[in-house]
Order: structure tokens, then sequence, then C-alpha cells
């Protein structure tokens, strides 16, 4: 017999999340009754599949909740939110982490991007926010898909610039962060977000190497795991 195939709450969450998505698009550009109480159900489905994934999720008040944020036309379309990252070194050839408030995990800076700010600039923005460290951006270095990577639970890119140190105080956010530090490579502190996927690319630019940016290879097909 062959063996049983697993799914995890990570799979749960991105196959809800693509449904959802594809649900309330059809529902913000369909003028067919019909074709509506289609996409109702799905993603009435996908509400089910969310809160199966997340275990306090509610999936009525969720499917509500999609339902009231459909628009029309291309205000309708769901696409990924934004969030732009920083990857930020020091003299000793240490990375710059953030512990987060909510999750308690640790990662480089990162925000959601900010109407009238340029990518660059919210990166710029966030680090100093998170950590009061001043910065210039250096170059894009990776782009990231978080809902696949498991660093977000709502589907997200994450843009990810390579920064330059520059000055100021090592001070946390008072509501975002507990601690704020520098970290050798040996020394990354637990629980770490994803770090198996973006370690190597951020020390690189730390080091000095030039790399084309990264970014999460397409499945085949793209809607499944290879």
């Amino acid at each position: 017999m062959s063996e049983p195939f697993a799914v995890s709450a990570a799979d749960l969450l991105r196959w809800a999340e693509s449904l959802a998505g594809i649900a309330r698009t059809g529902l913000g550009f369909t003028q067919s009754l019909y074709e509506k109480e289609r996409f109702q159900e799905v993603l009435k489905v996908a509400a089910d599949i969310r809160a199966a994934a997340i275990e306090e999720a509610e999936s009525d008040a969720l499917f509500e909740e999609w339902l009231a944020s459909v628009g029309e036309g291309v205000a309708g379309y769901v696409t990924p939110k934004a969030a732009v990252a920083a990857v930020v070194g020091n003299d000793a050839g240490e990375i710059l982490l953030t512990q987060r408030s909510d999750s308690g995990v640790w990662l480089y800076p990162v925000g959601w991007a900010d109407v009238g700010y340029s990518p660059s600039e919210v990166a710029v923005k966030e680090v100093y926010e998170e950590t009061g460290i001043e910065v210039e951006p250096v170059s894009l270095i990776a782009v990231f898909d978080g809902l696949r990577l498991g660093f977000a639970r709502v589907p997200l890119y994450s843009l990810v610039f390579h920064c330059r140190m520059l000055g100021g105080e090592l001070r946390g956010h008072p509501l975002e962060t507990r601690r704020v530090g520098f970290f050798a490579r040996d020394a990354l502190p637990e629980p770490l977000a994803g770090g198996a996927r973006w370690v190597d690319t951020a020390f690189a630019a730390i080091n000095g190497e030039t790399r084309p940016a990264d970014f999460d290879a397409p499945r085949t097909p793209p809607w499944r795991e290879p």
C-alpha cells in the first residue's frame, strides 16, 4: 500500500487563501447570478478549510468578512499584499534581527508597504522604526512568497533589500518588537522564521558577494507541491 498523503496546516492555509482569492475575484467581476452562487459556495469551502488550518478561526465570520471585501472590476481583483524587508550587517559581519512582539519569532526588519513610499524607502523606514538603526539601500536581494514559506498567514510578497548601516543606536519598537540585536551566523537566535530559506542569501550580501536576486522557483504545475 502507498503511504498516506500528509497535509500540513501550512498546506491547508495556502489552499484556503488561493480558493478564497479565486472566489472573491470571481464575485468582483461576474454579473451572472448563477456564477455568484457558485463563487459563494467556493468561498464558504475556503473559509472552512482555513478554520481547519487555524483552530481559532470562525469559518462563518471569516466567510462574511471575505464576502464584504469583494469589490467590482479591477478593484475586486484579489492579489497578495506587499511587505518590505531589510538585511543589515555591521562591521563584524553580524546580521540585524528583531524578535516579533506578536509571535516571538526572530526575523530581519520587515513591514507592510506603505502608500506614498517607494519599496526602498519603506525598507529604510522600517529598519529605523523597528531598531533605531539608520541605513541606506544597496540592492534588492530577494522576492519571497511569505505564505508559501510560512512567514505569514495571509498572502503576501516580501521584497528583501540589502541595506548598509549608517549609524543610530539599537532600540526596539515598543509595540512591534520584544528585542533587537546583531547576531553572528553561528549564533542566530531561536525561533528563527524560515532561516533555512534566507540565511545564506542574507550573509552573502553582508559579506559583499554579488548574486542575482533570490526568488521562489515555480512549482510544476504551479498550484501543487513539486
